[in-house]
């Protein structure tokens, strides 16, 4: 009797022995299916899970250029020194800048894209966009060309007159030409001189912008300081100034709307030098 009860107990342990060996096999080949699908699923390219999200790239912000900051940055301030050294230019302008930039002055910052919109719009250009299939948003046509202008913030005290004269005193002057400051002043007989002349016609060329007001100001006479910027187009400027001989510049003529340079300076091919369009 003994015997029996003891050959049963050895049969129940041998089968629990057994059932846990094939319960581990069964556990084991499941993850190693798994691992095996996993893995082949890698192979072929599968996305895997991961906790690591994928970089977004960041677009690359326009530069703003705060005014009251320059001297406290010395890569913008160097930057745009270079740009005055490849116009030849110094005191007559506070910086040159590019339409794809802004401005900063104290608490406001000036897209020069919407200066030179709200310029193209005075002047009766239709602005080259199109609305995009879904009617929502504004879409160029092709990359736009970047411009260059140059900015003079009025100060206290500044008049469009002098603001103009002492542009082309520092333009000439890099020229290693130096203008008297009594140039601009009619001769003897009431005529005007060249530079008188010059200055007249860089009236055509310029335009003020008002900050607070955020538009064009008609009336150059009334200039508030640092509410105020002279916007120069430079193309257009240095298109008539890189053309001008200065020992022949009283030789100007000047109607009110257009300047003409002699064409005997020059090549034959130049002729006339018309107006150039105050458009930018």
């Amino acid at each position: 009797m003994h015997s029996k009860k003891k050959q049963v107990s050895n049969r129940v342990y041998l089968a629990v022995v057994i059932g846990s060996l094939v319960m581990t096999l069964l556990i084991a080949g499941i993850f190693y299916r798994r691992n095996l699908d996993t893995g082949t699923a890698a192979e072929a390219g599968a996305p895997m899970p991961t906790s690591i999200s994928s970089p977004i790239p960041v677009p690359v912000q326009p530069l703003v250029i705060d005014y009251h900051e320059l001297d406290k940055t010395a890569e913008v301030k160097n930057l745009l020194q270079k740009r005055k050294d490849h116009y030849g230019i110094d005191k007559g302008l506070d910086l040159i800048i590019q339409s794809d930039e802004s401005l900063k002055i104290g608490d406001t910052t000036i897209s020069m894209q919407k200066i030179m919109d709200k310029i193209r719009l005075k002047h009766g250009d239709i602005l080259e966009k199109t609305l995009d299939l879904a009617g929502m948003d504004a879409v160029d046509q092709g990359t736009p060309r970047t411009e260059i202008f140059g900015i003079y913030i009025v100060r206290p005290g500044d008049n469009i007159w002098d603001i103009h004269f002492n542009f082309l005193r520092d333009y000439f002057f890099r020229k290693n030409i130096t203008i008297s400051h009594i140039a601009d002043e009619p001769d003897k007989f009431g005529s005007s001189s060249g530079i008188g002349k010059l200055l007249k016609f860089s009236e055509t060329m310029v335009h003020i912008y008002n900050i607070s007001e955020n538009r064009l100001d008609v009336d150059l006479d009334l200039i508030q300081p640092l509410n105020k910027l002279v916007v120069y187009n430079m193309d257009q400027v240095f298109t008539l100034l890189n053309q001008i001989d200065y020992p022949h510049v009283n030789h100007l003529r000047f109607d009110g709307e257009t300047i003409w340079i002699p064409a005997d300076q020059y090549a034959p091919s130049l002729g006339l030098l018309q107006r150039i369009p105050d458009v930018v």
